[in-house]
């Protein structure tokens, strides 16, 4: 195996020479550096980054912490397209990813922040009150959160505006005549759900159309929480004519619960779910979905983690991502016994 000291030998200069080019040393001349290249490339050298870590206090690595559970991120097509912008910063950088799957409390994160297992980590979630976004912020450990971060929390973040989507969405239903419009959710301490909730309601109240407690179903963002959700909806006596799911996985649950229990769609109700993933376009009937820009949200956090990896002292920055709601078939139901639809 080609050691330091055979690239040192055959480029005619010390091994602390050969670190240092390594290291992209100003001090060392271009043509010294070209010297050296030249050399590592023909004996195909690779340095032991273990090593060279010790030594820069660095990993080139990034950490992903998955939420509590793992099953969503490995589950919900969101995280995959998503983890793809991530992943194709972090080759272009020379970084490797490593997954860490976070417990009920924050030994996982203080494991990793304390031992300098990873040189930044990217957050996949938050809650109010997040003990771990605390601890991220208190460490001053460079971090990118995907989302908003709860108040009084002070993290770099990249997010869609979530009211804002969801308002819209909720809003294309009313102007379609429907009055009673349910929403499937997340887990109802979740930052996304609250904020989409919000956008929700603020809809229905500017339209003059009172929310509804019993049409607001929190679950959790598989296919699965998403049927269970809607089975709960349609178990009213005023069940919802339409429904925004906050997460097309949920809406994948709901259509296929509203088939069992015989409803058509669209004829007799109407789905809108939120990420625009692949199988919304190819879905019987095709899903009309909000879309989020999953690869863009994930590249556009690697590199912010990367400038703030880069430069300690930088201050927490905001990012926003636009959405815009992709309109198909599942959302053509009319409303019997109203009026025509809303201009």
């Amino acid at each position: 195996m080609t050691t330091i000291k055979d690239v040192a030998r055959m480029a005619n200069v010390s091994a602390s020479t050969v670190s240092r080019v390594l290291a992209d040393s100003p001090r060392i001349s271009a043509a010294t550096k070209r010297r050296v290249r030249e050399v590592l490339e023909h004996l195909d050298y690779h340095p032991n980054t273990l090593a060279r870590g010790l030594v820069t206090n660095t990993t080139s690595a990034i950490g992903v912490l998955m939420p509590y559970g793992g099953n969503e991120f490995f589950e919900n097509p969101f995280f995959a397209q998503m983890m793809s912008g991530v992943s194709e910063v972090a080759n272009e950088n020379g970084y490797d990813i490593v997954l860490f799957t976070s417990g009920p409390d924050t030994d996982t994160i203080d494991r990793v922040i304390r031992g300098r297992r990873v040189d930044g980590i990217f957050l996949l979630s938050s809650k109010q009150d997040d003990p771990v976004l605390k601890l991220v912020e208190q460490q001053k450990f460079p971090a990118v959160l995907l989302g908003r971060a709860p108040d009084g929390i002070s993290v770099s973040t990249v997010n869609n505006d979530n009211v804002s989507a969801a308002y819209k969405a909720t809003e294309h239903l009313i102007r379609l005549g429907h009055k009673r419009i349910g929403f499937l959710g997340g887990a109802s301490d979740l930052v996304v759900t609250l904020d989409r909730v919000t956008g929700y309601r603020n809809a229905l109240r500017d339209y003059q159309l009172e929310p509804d407690a019993q049409l607001e179903v929190s679950s959790f963002f598989l296919e699965q929480g998403g049927y269970l959700g809607m089975m709960r909806l349609l178990a009213s006596s005023d069940r919802p004519t339409a429904v925004l799911a906050s997460d097309d996985v949920l809406a994948f649950g709901a259509m296929r619960a509203s088939a069992e229990l015989g409803y058509h769609l669209p004829s007799e109700l109407a789905i809108v779910g939120f990420n625009d993933i692949r199988m919304a376009e190819i879905a019987n009937p095709s899903l009309t979905s909000v879309r989020v820009h999953m690869h863009e949200l994930g590249s556009a956090a690697a590199n912010m983690l990367l400038e703030h990896i880069k430069n300690s002292d930088l201050e927490p920055q905001h990012k926003t991502i636009r959405t815009e709601l992709v309109v198909r078939n599942s959302c053509g139901a009319s409303y019997l016994n109203t009026s025509s639809p809303l201009p």
